[in-house]
């Protein structure tokens, strides 16, 4: 059987790494997001930022709020750095997503936003719950525990 080629024209745009520190990601859905022209070329240069961003649920529709996309030089029509950006998704995620924000407390936390190998712009998004600072800190010593036993297991062979 032929092997599947990889995604190569996957590339990162944005990748919220303090999220999986200060939230417990429960599951992820991948959603589209509506993008003017100036943000797509201003999203391949690569000046985009979500990290001070989050997702909600208004009125059936999913958005994404205070997300950073540089301004495009050459644009004839530009873009607003910081607009509410309409997300894609199914009704049936849109309706989980709002059912764990609203009754069980969660937080829809965007994780990475990408160029898919199609080349069109995706965000994945996290169902989250916040950490506590002792779990923060649980976190933090099982990554120095991991880190100290590679380096043990390198030098003890």
């Amino acid at each position: 059987m032929a092997k599947k080629p990889e995604n190569t024209n996957y590339k990162v745009i944005a990748d919220n790494r303090r999220a999986r520190y200060d939230y417990a990601i429960e599951s992820d859905v991948e959603c589209g997001i509506i993008l003017a022209g100036s943000e797509v070329k201003s999203l391949r240069t690569g000046q985009s930022n979500i990290a001070d961003s989050y997702a909600a649920v208004e009125n059936g529709e999913l958005w994404l709020v205070n997300s950073y996309i540089a301004p495009y030089q050459q644009a004839m029509f530009p873009h607003e750095e910081r607009a509410r950006r309409k997300l894609l998704a199914s009704k049936r995620e849109i309706a989980r997503m709002w059912n764990a924000t609203q009754r069980d407390g969660m937080t829809l936390v965007p994780l990475v936003m990408y160029f898919n190998d199609k080349g069109r712009v995706k965000l994945k998004i996290g169902i989250a719950k916040g950490k506590q600072k002792q779990d923060k800190r649980a976190t933090e010593a099982k990554r120095d525990w991991g880190r100290q036993k590679a380096r043990l297991m390198r030098h003890g062979e």
